[in-house]
């Protein structure tokens, strides 16, 4: 970020457009991922910028992210949490024990539509004129230079690694021993290229006000991995990825959503896929008597080439 249009002040001045591209942003920041959304297919209410390890991802993790109230003009640098799927590790008690969640920083919590859950670091008002954004401090109104802005940043970043070289140093920890690693960046892979792949071609990603909600969609009984809605006839479609679990526990679960998206969603015709490392025997006899349930196979290829000298 640069004293002169910096990024963060790109991202406020589109955040109050239609304009919701954001590919020529950078990708890295400070050594971690940044990642942003504007919304999709409509701009979404609370656009947001991200900072994210390797091991985690925006819909499972817990990260630094701004967090843009436009309703309210408030800009929250945050100690982010996940809410579409519960990450195994969260941010030290020692560091959010004081912090004060989204949901009750504000008089007003009905305008807290999303996020609520996670903890403020900073809170800025802000006040867009032209091309120029002010941000001030929301405790005492102080007016904020863009170093100031950095500094506030890369605190809150200097606090996330450290966590995150805690939760590695850690034996037990998701991160350390990389479980389901593959499965959720399978997960990440499928949705960023969700119009390039097979799945796409046949049915679309379901969306609320610019926000996609397909992955990890909240019911009362879990997280369905990828829910979706058939082009042709409208029907819902639970996709689930067998990830480390046996056959007969992968058709219990998506058995058990599909029978909620029936009852929840008056879906008779919902069908289910379940996407798997291989199509094992025993897979393929659980699903023989199990209606509207496919299997789709997915394969990683990984070489190593001598180089010579």
């Amino acid at each position: 970020m640069t004293d002169k249009n910096s990024i963060l002040d790109q991202f406020i001045i589109q955040s109050n457009t239609q304009d919701l591209k954001y590919a020529h942003y950078p990708k890295k920041y400070n050594d971690l991922d940044m990642k942003i959304s504007f919304g999709m297919g409509v701009p979404a209410r609370i656009p947001w910028i991200a900072f994210i390890g390797n091991e985690m991802l925006v819909s499972n993790g817990f990260y630094p992210v701004y967090l843009y109230y436009k309703d309210l003009k408030m800009l929250i640098l945050s100690y982010g949490i996940s809410e579409t799927s519960e990450y195994e590790q969260s941010w030290p008690d020692s560091i959010i024990s004081n912090k004060t969640k989204i949901k009750d920083f504000f008089e007003d919590n009905s305008k807290v539509h999303r996020y609520g859950s996670s903890f403020v670091h900073r809170a800025y008002t802000i006040d867009v004129k032209g091309n120029n954004v002010e941000y001030k401090l929301y405790e005492n109104d102080k007016i904020l230079t863009q170093n100031e802005l950095i500094n506030d940043l890369d605190e809150i970043i200097h606090e996330y690694k450290n966590s995150i070289n805690i939760e590695i140093k850690n034996e037990d920890s998701l991160i350390s021993q990389g479980k389901f690693y593959m499965e959720k960046h399978l997960e990440e892979f499928i949705i960023t290229n969700w119009n390039e792949i097979d799945l796409g071609s046949r049915y679309d990603l379901i969306y609320d006000e610019g926000e996609l909600v397909s992955q990890q969609f909240r019911t009362d009984i879990g997280f369905i991995d990828i829910l979706a809605k058939d082009k042709k006839d409208g029907s819902y479609v639970v996709i689930e990825l067998k990830k480390n679990q046996t056959s007969d526990d992968t058709i219990g679960q998506i058995a058990r959503y599909m029978g909620w998206i029936r009852d929840h969603k008056k879906d008779e015709d919902v069908k289910g896929i379940i996407i798997a490392s291989e199509f094992t025997k025993k897979l393929k006899y659980a699903i023989k008597y199990v209606k509207n349930i496919d299997v789709l196979s997915y394969e990683i290829n990984f070489s190593l080439n001598e180089v010579k000298r």
